[in-house]
């Protein structure tokens, strides 16, 4: 189930976190489908709807994910907890900070750092 909200004007659509879990491209496509509908500007992703696949980079799930949001010019936002997936790689630590410093994909804590990083 997912929900439009507006964020500082901005059109946000939130996923809710209990559903399917989020594993590939063809996910990734009907949220940007559903997301465009809505007029959505960002899509709003609880951390634990992606499996564990996605936070190991090797697989490429994030990245070919990340890709398909850019094409379709939508932004994504992973919110939750992710710190187990951060204490066992180097590399997603810096891909999560990397990301959080771009304005397509932003790894965030909670809805009130989201509403920060929209405001400016």
């Amino acid at each position: 189930m997912t929900s439009l909200e507006k964020i500082h004007d901005v059109p946000v659509l939130m996923c809710a976190a209990e559903g399917a879990a989020i594993e590939g491209e063809r996910d990734a496509l009907d949220l940007i489908g559903d997301a465009t509908y809505q007029g959505a500007r960002w899509v709003v992703v609880p951390a634990q709807r992606l499996g564990d696949d996605f936070f190991h980079l090797r697989t490429r799930i994030a990245g070919h994910i990340v890709q398909k949001f850019a094409q379709y010019g939508m932004g994504l936002v992973v919110l939750g907890d992710i710190s187990r997936h951060l204490k066992t790689s180097s590399a997603l630590e810096d891909f999560v900070r990397e990301s959080n410093g771009g304005r397509q994909l932003w790894f965030l804590q909670d809805k009130e750092q989201l509403a920060d990083r929209l405001q400016g």
